[in-house]
């Protein structure tokens, strides 16, 4: 059980680890103090609904289906490898987030129309959540799914929280080069972890 819930919780967690438009976005709210809270609970609410859907719903179309598992397989880890020269290209170019310093009040409504465009028009989300973190769970036993989903959600939550949290006690870190260029290393030896632990799920 626990190294379900370990497996669940290490490949989500190294996924949305990427800075992408939906994390960088939060990063901004929490170092601006601007409802970062709502804003993580609402990324945290619908990792849960996407995960959930690729944990039990799309187990029923691809259970049995070994040309499937095995495409999707590859194409994740085709993708995570790519992800991973991305991340290990970023760390040599010193490529960095940038925050400007506009402290005006966002409204809610433009925040939560935000977060649902950088989650739901985003295609890298159902790939994530779907796609590869629901599509590694749904080949899980059963009764062992909801330990992996436990997992899964709990990186969801332990990351966007930090983002929301902790983003103003980071935001000198992340302006030197050192930092991100240990990020962005490490996301990449996560991306190349996890497509490794997707070859076993091919089957000749």
């Amino acid at each position: 059980m626990i190294d379900i819930f370990l497996k669940g919780f290490i490949i989500t967690i190294s996924l949305i680890m990427a800075i992408g438009a939906q994390n960088a976005y939060v990063l901004k709210l929490g170092l601006l103090k601007q409802h970062a809270i709502k804003a993580a609970f609402m990324c945290i609410f619908f990792d849960f609904i996407l995960i959930t859907l690729g944990v039990y719903g799309l187990g029923f179309f691809i259970k049995g289906n070994q040309i499937l598992i095995n495409s999707i397989a590859i194409f994740g880890i085709a993708f995570l490898c790519f992800y991973a020269f991305v991340s290990f290209k970023s760390a040599f170019k010193n490529e960095s987030l940038k925050i400007d310093s506009d402290i005006k009040t966002k409204p809610i409504k433009e925040v939560i129309t935000l977060i649902l465009v950088f989650t739901f028009l985003n295609p890298h989300t159902y790939l994530d959540t779907i796609l590869l973190i629901g599509g590694v769970g749904a080949n899980i036993e059963e009764n062992l799914k909801v330990y992996y989903l436990l997992g899964a959600i709990s990186a969801s939550t332990t990351w966007f929280l930090c983002l929301a949290y902790g983003a103003r006690f980071l935001i000198p870190l992340f302006r030197k080069p050192l930092t991100w260029k240990i990020l962005d290393v490490l996301i990449g030896i996560l991306m190349l972890y996890i497509s490794y632990t997707l070859i076993e799920l091919i089957q000749l």
